[in-house]
């Protein structure tokens, strides 16, 4: 009997300890997941590409299925080539306008097709950039060997065939100058930049790289502009002994101040770096600096411009709004903030400050609010980094993919590539989702709906359907209601839950929604054809 007690008093004692620990991880629950890709093939990510004449075209056209696959196109524009087996369209074209195609794709099951449209004119990032970047991985450590790897599984988790595409190296690769340009080469851990590169493209991918307007980088490397003529970058590096690594001449920002190297030079430099960047077949620049100003954007834009290459022009760090007009007109991403961390006060406080900034995006010129806080990471402003999983709950993770697909933001990762967990994987790879953010038109979403913890944001999309997101900045979950017909204006005849990919209940449609701690809903819906 005494056994039998003890024995009942351990198993109530289990049910309460267990109990106790789901509600204190309640913010932990594990949300609703998109199933994992069917065999039959489907084609994912952008509908539309723009490319300026006679510049290269790089697109891979994503797509999953049971493979193999077999990729076709009809109506592909004389000059244009696609590679069957890879899916890679390559080549250039002349004469401006939009060249309107149908892409096929197909494995023993099915065919898949999808319209798809190549823009030829002066406007490039038709829809918002998707990819990675190095420094919350990577930081000063980063290499052309960590650049390979991670490009390698970009290619090999699958990310790639859901339109994920840029693999961009931050802060910390500079060398001294040098070459036929007098550019700023690649350091010990960057031996041959343009092998690199066609790595990268020939996995399918595209390539960035950063630089500054200033004589350093935050990190303490070369920038852009220089104090004498031969951008020998001699007068204010600190001594060899005092450096972390022997290119970081300038030590760490904030010690870069006391260098005086936070300022833009005497001698620019930012020409012949594009003319390098370009012949190396980088695709994207990170231009670093603050405060953002329109000369040296437009500046660095006509150097771009006139390399040859398209390269995506991008402006870091929290762009001072201000000047917004001149910065979105000569960029084609500006950030909307300062850092952001993995923390939810720092996802909300960013996610809240983005509607002033929203009628300044359009197709080629996007808001940025940093990158994607998913997945494991390093420590920034460090060398050696072991990558630790993001302190976003899974919930808070979804809350701001949903909030920068709505944005119509650029998803940039910036995770270790090489240890994505299924989680991850399948937030990551959210077709429905990423489909929203790819929209052609465009558009941001408006907040239809700010009260107490209740956020409701509204985007149109090209196909006269509408997204819905509804988020619950509390730490409960609650039910938050929503009169969807009032929303978008219409009676749907079809309806998509994005994160669940089922339609909604008759509880759902009829306006009351259930959202975990932190967490969002997001909701398609289609009208009557």
């Amino acid at each position: 009997m005494t056994k039998l007690i003890n024995r009942v008093i351990l198993l109530a004692g289990l049910i309460f300890s267990t109990a106790a620990i789901l509600n204190a991880a309640g913010s932990r629950e594990m949300p609703l997941l998109p199933p994992a890709p069917a065999a039959e093939p489907r084609i994912n990510g952008a509908r539309i590409f723009g490319v300026r004449p006679d510049h290269p075209v790089l697109f891979k056209i994503p797509a999953t299925g049971e493979k193999p696959l077999t990729y076709s196109v009809r109506n592909l524009p004389e000059g244009l080539a696609v590679d069957p087996m890879t899916g890679q369209i390559t080549g250039s074209l002349s004469a401006e306008g939009e060249y309107r195609m149908t892409v096929q794709v197909s494995n023993a099951l099915a065919t898949a097709e999808r319209g798809f449209t190549i823009q030829v004119g002066e406007k490039i990032c038709l829809t918002p950039p998707m990819g990675w970047n190095s420094w919350y991985s990577w930081s000063e450590s980063v290499s052309d060997e960590k650049i390979r790897i991670t490009a390698r599984a970009m290619a090999d988790s699958g990310l790639i065939d859901h339109g994920w595409s840029y693999i961009n190296i931050d802060d910390c690769w500079q060398g001294s100058r040098g070459g036929k340009y007098n550019a700023l080469q690649g350091n010990e851990r960057f031996p041959d930049m343009k092998d690199m590169c066609d790595y990268i493209h020939g996995l399918g991918l595209k390539a960035g790289i950063y630089s500054t307007p200033w004589v350093g980088t935050y990190a303490g490397f070369r920038g852009g502009s220089a104090d004498n003529a031969q951008g020998s970058h001699s007068e204010h590096a600190i001594p060899e002994s005092q450096r972390n690594q022997p290119n970081q001449i300038y030590g760490r920002y904030p010690g870069l101040k006391f260098q005086n190297v936070d300022r833009q030079g005497n001698h620019w430099f930012g020409d012949k770096d594009a003319a390098q960047w370009a012949e190396w077949g980088f695709d994207y620049l990170k231009l670093d600096w603050y405060p953002n100003d329109v000369p040296t954007t437009k500046r660095v834009y006509q150097e771009l411009h006139g390399s040859g290459r398209d390269i995506i022009l991008s402006l870091s760090n929290n762009a001072p709004f201000e000047e917004v007009e001149g910065l979105s007109r000569w960029s084609n991403l500006w950030r909307t903030t300062g850092d952001i961390h993995d923390s939810w006060a720092s996802v909300s406080g960013i996610a809240g400050n983005q509607a002033k900034w929203q009628p300044h995006a359009s197709p080629g010129h996007w808001n940025d609010p940093d990158m994607l806080q998913v997945g494991s990471f390093g420590t920034p402003n460090t060398f050696i980094k072991e990558p630790v999983p993001s302190k976003l709950t899974p919930h808070e993770q979804i809350s701001q993919l949903s909030y920068w697909t709505l944005f119509s933001a650029p998803l940039l990762l910036s995770c270790d590539l090489t240890v994505l967990d299924d989680f991850t994987i399948r937030i990551l790879t959210n077709d429905e989702l990423i489909d929203i953010n790819q929209d052609p038109l465009g558009i941001p979403a408006v907040t239809a709906v700010e009260e107490g913890s209740n956020r409701i944001l509204v985007k149109t999309l090209f196909d006269g359907s509408v997204a819905i997101g509804i988020f619950n900045k509390s730490a409960v979950r609650r039910t938050i209601a929503a009169d969807l017909e009032q929303l978008v204006g219409f009676k749907a005849a079809r309806s998509l839950d994005v994160w669940s990919w089922k339609a909604l209940t008759e509880e759902e449609l009829s306006g009351r929604f259930s959202v975990g701690r932190h967490g969002a809903r997001v909701i398609r819906l289609y009208p009557a054809e």
